[in-house]
């Protein structure tokens, strides 16, 4: 069992909730040793040292830096789904996988024009202990797609839409040791002048593949299929 405490370093203990946890369902006593990240890339081993449900202290035994799992950094901005159940199913299931940065969009044919980012981050918590993981994905609040996508960004840049066009397969064009940033529209796509406005400020359109896909398995897609790239040997095969 990993526990989450991002300032366990200043406070020596476990947030409220992790510390209900620790000692009202899992009984833990003072003495026993527990396993901890602050989700900044370090993992802990620490001892309980006074028990209360509301502010676990523990006493740190071990540090242990950990090292990145991919090679780049992943960034996927996805327009939220109307079902908001379908992009926290995709947010944890990024997290488990292995995502940096997941940064929500307001497009034109977005049916969600706001979402509320809190239980995403517990989402992504609960992730990173389950698939035991060092770092915490960073979530961003919801901006407008045409401010979005004139930031700069340092690596590889896409856009994945349905219309027509030369649109090369994402496996085809991925250069490892980059880092990525994907635009994932709403159910009604992204519109014409989104994709001129994006391809102008240098992201390349790209394929999924030949079938359409829900936004939430167009974001997982681009996730999983650029950490098996990246888990190829330099000849491309397996």
């Amino acid at each position: 069992m990993l526990f989450y405490a991002p300032d366990l370093l200043a406070s020596g203990e476990l947030p409220e909730t992790e510390s209900q946890h620790c000692i009202r369902v899992l009984r833990k006593q003072a003495g026993d040793e527990i396993d901890l990240t602050d989700g900044k890339g370090c993992f802990y081993r620490a001892q309980i040292t006074e028990v209360h449900p509301k502010h676990c202290r523990v006493k740190i035994l071990e540090t242990r830096p950990a090292a990145s799992r991919w090679k780049n950094r992943i960034e996927i901005a996805i327009a939220p789904t109307k079902n908001i159940e379908r992009i926290e199913w995709f947010a944890e299931k990024a997290a488990e996988i292995g995502i940096d940065k997941i940064i929500f969009l307001k497009t034109h044919y977005s049916e969600r024009k706001e979402i509320k980012t809190d239980r995403i981050h517990k989402l992504l918590i609960a992730a990173i202990k389950q698939s035991e993981q060092a770092r915490l994905p960073e979530v961003q609040e919801m901006m407008d797609f045409a401010v979005f996508v004139r930031q700069s960004f340092e690596g590889q840049k896409w856009i994945a839409h349905c219309h027509p066009g030369e649109k090369p397969l994402l496996s085809h064009i991925y250069r490892c040791n980059e880092n990525i940033l994907t635009l994932i529209g709403p159910e009604g796509d992204f519109s014409e002048d989104e994709i001129q406005l994006a391809t102008a400020n240098g992201f390349q359109s790209v394929s999924l593949g030949g079938n359409r896909l829900r936004t939430e398995t167009a974001a997982l897609t681009v996730c999983q299929t650029v950490h098996i790239l990246q888990q190829l040997p330099p000849n491309g095969h397996a």
